[in-house]
């Protein structure tokens, strides 16, 4: 008889924050934003600047008196650094558990029951995920486990938000009493895909905690809400009805988009920094075997400059056949940019986004289409793809997308790329 399902969620703690203090220590204990593209808004706060009150998406220039008074430090982000490190995680968790889904950057599920007994249980293995993790990357995790994965998630946030878990909380080695008092202690809105409009609703029914929720008929919830609010009742009580997914589910639509580091007024500058967000999407489109019929291309001006001309505008290309070519979608969207750009304006953003996917394998072939052309080129985005994949990122790539780049997004203060780039690696004195 199979072990009922036991799943953990290993979650880094202010993801972004700790791994810039990793090679930083002295940013420990320092107030620290790590900032959005072009240093817009914060999307990284360390405790010491949540303690001040400081929101999620808060403008960096809205920022600045604070930041004087309480000595914030803030730096642009890092992805390259930020996905090697939450590639190294992953691998740790790989060597726990084999079944293990990446949901985000920062968190992973894992399903643990076929091997927690070979590390003394479940709450001593989530004690050695939280200890190794440490140890080895210098990335602060929280673990939950439960039976179910949005118990495993409310787990993770008791064993972040309370220190009595000290990092680690399985809900199973809690007594029952306990469990259902801290569910009544928490929100309905803390529960897993649980959103804001949904808690309004929910708290218009008087449930208002999520011993509210889990003590709700799932069948009054259907009728409510539909098939998965009734699931995440039943996996409040600890019926598993979500499995972990091995293999994220094929994009509908792949978006590309940027703010500029300084406004754009020309439309050949405009058209480098679509070509480079094609590209971009491309990539990803050719990652998950998908072709897209379509590209929609869109530019906005700077809502913020009352006194500039304001204009949004988009439009949407179909392409004669699908194709993951990314000359060929470069070629439509340039099409569409030209339809819809406006000379007189200065342009904040512009942006791609490949829609109406498919399966690359189940494409339907044109009364004109020439099968060897389809070969030339698979086989060009396949050298293009590889040299990309060794050398790095847009060490080749078309000529539309420019050189010079002077619209690129600021980031003015970013760390070294420590983890990836051999002339930016850590020195030591």
């Amino acid at each position: 008889m199979s072990a009922p399902p036991q799943f953990a969620l290993v979650d880094v703690n202010n993801f972004y924050v700790s791994c810039e203090r990793v090679f930083q220590p002295k940013l420990e204990n320092v107030p620290l934003v790590v900032l959005s593209n072009n240093d817009g808004c914060a999307v990284a706060r360390s405790p010491e600047v949540k303690a001040l009150g400081v929101a999620m998406g808060t403008p960096w220039f809205r920022m600045q008196d604070l930041a004087r008074r309480h000595g914030i430090s803030a730096l642009s982000s890092n992805y390259a650094l930020y996905g090697d490190m939450s590639n190294r995680v992953a691998a740790i968790l790989r060597d726990f558990a084999p079944d293990i889904e990446v949901y985000s950057v920062d968190e992973s599920f894992l399903r643990i029951e076929a091997v927690a007994h070979l590390y003394g249980g479940v709450p001593a293995m989530g004690r050695q995920m939280h200890e190794r993790i440490r140890q080895w990357t210098g990335l602060p995790v929280c673990v939950g486990c439960g039976p179910t994965k949005t118990l495993a998630k409310l787990a993770n946030h008791l064993a972040k938000k309370h220190a009595v878990f000290n990092g680690v909380c399985d809900l199973h080695s809690l007594s029952r009493p306990e469990r259902l008092q801290w569910m009544h202690e928490i929100a309905v809105g803390e529960v897993w895909g649980v959103g804001r409009r949904l808690v309004l609703r929910l708290q218009a029914m008087d449930i208002h905690s999520v011993l509210d929720l889990r003590n709700t008929s799932p069948q009054h919830l259907r009728a409510q809400f539909g098939v998965v609010m009734a699931r995440t009742c039943s996996e409040l009580r600890g019926i598993s009805c979500l499995e972990l997914e091995d293999i994220a589910p094929p994009r509908q639509q792949i978006l590309s988009s940027r703010s500029f580091g300084v406004p754009v007024e020309s439309v050949a500058e405009l058209s480098e920094a679509v070509s480079t967000y094609v590209a971009t999407a491309a990539e990803k489109l050719r990652r998950q075997a998908s072709v897209a019929a379509a590209v929609h291309v869109f530019v906005h001006t700077n809502r913020f400059n009352d006194d500039e001309p304001q204009y949004h505008a988009g439009r949407l290309v179909p392409l004669p056949e699908p194709s993951d070519d990314t000359l060929v979608l470069t070629r439509y969207a340039l099409l569409g940019l030209k339809a819809i750009f406006r000379p007189g304006c200065r342009y904040k953003k512009a942006g791609i986004m490949l829609s109406l996917l498919s399966d690359k394998a189940a494409r339907q072939g044109s009364l004109f289409d020439d099968p060897e052309a389809r070969v030339r080129s698979a086989r060009r985005m396949a050298v293009l793809d590889a040299i990309n994949r060794q050398f790095g990122r847009d060490t080749l790539r078309s000529g539309a997308s420019g050189t010079a780049l002077p619209w690129r997004a600021r980031s003015e203060n970013r760390s070294p790329r420590y983890t990836t780039r051999w002339d930016e690696l850590p020195e030591v004195s």
